[in-house]
Formats: structure tokens, C-alpha cells, sequence
């Protein structure tokens, strides 16, 4: 899927990401049977498979937010189940694997960025689990549905996507994509926090 020689290449959405996501997050849940904070977790599609009409790279992008972050251990013999496993990532500095890059200066307590990250493999999925308290947990979803009610916005995004991937063609992997993402993020975050306050 997609092309071999670029590891951020964009395919057009598919409208199966939606159902495909859906299924998984009732498996997580189910796998969350017992554990403490489970009952009350947010199970969320985010990312651009998540946004109709959005070009996106192949992989479901899928959150999980409880409180308190459970250890590792723990959360690794639940997910394995379901065939997860915990990422690393492609480099020992990769972005968002054990810890989010903080924004701002609201948050005083380093251990609101930190997180887990866990791939699945035959069905091409990401797993990040936050903090119920994460700010970047937050932001997913204020972006993503900003995305969803504005076209203006999703064109911005589509534009600025499709010139970065075009840049990673012959990389071995697609850190430097997610970086230049991030960069697009500070740029609108005013905007998504602002469109996201003012709803009803």
C-alpha cells in the first residue's frame, strides 16, 4: 500500500478507515475490562484517516485516554491479545513515543506529556495512549473535528501534507514528516482552540 519509495506517501481516503477504526476501539475497550481507569476512558479516530475527503498515509491513528497511565507491563499482556505491540519507533529521538512534545507553559507537571505507543501490524494502526489529562490528547480532537466541519481548513492541511510527503521521497522512514506536521499545528492551533471554544 502506497509507495515503497516514500514512507509518508498519502493515499486518497478510504471509507473504510472509519469502520475499520470503530471495530478496533470496541476491542480495545473490551481489553480494558478490569483495569483501573478503563471504565471511564476515552476511545477515540484521530488523525487524518479519521477526516472524510483527507488524503492521509495508510495507518488508523487511534487514542486512548485514561487516568492514571497504566504501566506498560500491564497494558502490553491486554493489547498483545489483540495483536498490538509497543512501538519504539523508526530512531531513538522519533516524535511521540514516549512522551509528547510539550506546547505551552500551562502544564507544570512534566508527566502530562507522557504516553505509550503500540502498532498493529495486519491492520496497519497506531495506538497512542495518553493521560486523560493530556493536552495533546485534546488537541487531537479539537484538530480533528476543525478539520471535519471547515473545507477551508482540511485544504490548508491537504495542501501543506501532500508538499511535505513529496519531500520524503527516498527517506528510510517518516520522522521528519511528523516534525514538519507539528510545525503546520503551532501555526493553527489559535484557530482550532478558538473554533473549538466557540461551539455549541
Amino acid at each position: 500500500m502506497g509507495d515503497e519509495e516514500n514512507p509518508a506517501a498519502l493515499v486518497e481516503h478510504q471509507p473504510s478507515w472509519p469502520r475499520r477504526a470503530s471495530r478496533l476501539l470496541s476491542e480495545i475497550r473490551d481489553a480494558l475490562a478490569g483495569l483501573t481507569g478503563g471504565e471511564t476512558a476515552a476511545l477515540d479516530h484521530i488523525g487524518s484517516t479519521a477526516v472524510p475527503g483527507l488524503p492521509a498515509k495508510p495507518f488508523l491513528d487511534l487514542q486512548l485516554r485514561i487516568s492514571p497511565l497504566p504501566g506498560e507491563a500491564d497494558l502490553c499482556g491486554r493489547l498483545d491479545r489483540l495483536g498490538f505491540v509497543r512501538a519504539r519507533g523508526a530512531r531513538p529521538d522519533s516524535p511521540g513515543v514516549d512522551r509528547d512534545i510539550p506546547r505551552g507553559s500551562a502544564q507544570a507537571d512534566p508527566a502530562v506529556w507522557e504516553k505509550l505507543l503500540f502498532w498493529h501490524e495486519d491492520e496497519h494502526a497506531i495506538l497512542h495512549v495518553r493521560r486523560a489529562d493530556s493536552p495533546w490528547g485534546l488537541y487531537t480532537i479539537w484538530f480533528r473535528d476543525w478539520l471535519r466541519a471547515s473545507p477551508e481548513a482540511r485544504h490548508r492541511y491537504e495542501t501543506e501534507k501532500r508538499r511535505l510527503s513529496a519531500e520524503q521521497r527516498g527517506k528510510a522512514d517518516y520522522d521528519d514528516y511528523t516534525r514538519a506536521k507539528t510545525e503546520f499545528f503551532d501555526q493553527v492551533q489559535s484557530e482550532f482552540e478558538t473554533w473549538s471554544s466557540n461551539r455549541p
